[in-house]
């Protein structure tokens, strides 16, 4: 049973009146009998859900009946409510509505008071960062990984890859990492992005104590994924030093010899690869793709012929 829906259910009905249960099945995308297998749920809950019988029946809630107001205090109410914002906006709310409903419902059980304070805080705050607009995660998907991780067993997972090949494989999770708008899973042979996995199903085998942090594997296995173009430059400095100039998850960076670095990279486009060099502040050695010295020459070409006009 979909517990977003039940609790779904119980905020239509808390909107007052009688709902027609094929309105509330329509609402919910969901069965008439599913409906009605709901409010049974709620009714377990001591939540005093009514029906009225007939051609037009359907559910309400008793007269008089409200929610008890949630008791936070300003600091917990202001850290859910920012958690929730900023979540929604990076894109790592796994429902793409989740973080608005869950906002109308905590300021709904809140005591008036600090409801309208928490009210004036979301109406005013703006963000200098974009929305991101990812593809949603399956709640139930990232549960279900995240589970498994904690208690070492393998998942059977349905994954789509990025050719759009289905495949349906075992895997055994030991994290569950946000980056960039996304959420991944780590495993010791490779990540996989969960907003691409369709159905997680628990299996009862269990796995080895993981190994290593699932953070910085991810990172690896994004800065190792193939593109069209491999690069790999020689740089002067320390890997601390380099890797700080870098975005995460871009590259790897490896020790040569005293103060000498290797930056390697995958890329669809080499026409980007220029500006992000000449970010490093730091001399550096092309050794491939041989076409990127001459994207290098032209960027410097131009910012040289800019650097001269008035």
């Amino acid at each position: 049973m979909s517990t977003a829906r039940v609790l779904a259910l119980l905020e239509l009905l808390q909107g007052g009146g009688t709902r027609r249960v094929a309105d509330l099945a329509d609402r919910l995308g969901v069965d008439e009998r599913t409906v009605r297998r709901y409010a049974e749920h709620l009714a377990d809950l001591d939540i005093p859900v009514r029906s009225v019988r007939g051609r037009y029946g359907g559910y309400h809630l008793a007269p008089g009946y409200r929610m008890p107001p949630l008791m936070l205090t300003d600091d917990e109410a202001v850290a859910v409510a920012i958690g929730l914002v900023v979540g929604g906006r990076a894109g790592l709310v796994p429902e793409s509505t989740a973080s608005d409903s869950a906002l109308s419902k905590l300021r709904r059980v809140l005591p008036a008071r600090l409801a309208d304070r928490l009210g004036a805080l979301l109406t005013t705050s703006s963000f200098t960062a974009p929305r991101r607009s990812a593809k949603p995660t399956d709640t139930a998907v990232l549960l279900t990984i995240a589970e498994a991780a904690r208690d070492q067993r393998e998942v059977r997972i349905t994954y789509t890859d990025r050719h759009e090949h289905v495949t349906w494989r075992t895997i055994a999770p030991y994290g569950v990492v946000a980056h960039a708008g996304r959420w991944y899973v780590a495993t010791a042979d490779r990540t996989f992005r969960l907003d691409r996995i369709a159905k997680a199903s628990l299996l009862a085998a269990t796995t080895d104590p993981p190994v290593g942090d699932p953070a910085r594997a991810v990172l690896e296995s994004l800065a190792k994924t193939p593109r069209t173009y491999a690069v790999s430059v020689r740089v002067r400095g320390t890997v601390d030093d380099v890797q700080r100039r870098l975005p995460l998850g871009l590259a790897q960076v490896t020790q040569l010899e005293e103060n000498q670095v290797r930056v390697e990279l995958h890329a669809e486009r080499l026409d980007w690869v220029p500006a992000l060099l000449a970010g490093l502040d730091r001399p550096f050695v092309i050794e491939h793709p041989p076409e990127l010295r001459s994207q290098v020459h032209r960027l410097a070409e131009r910012l040289a012929s800019w650097a001269t006009k008035d």
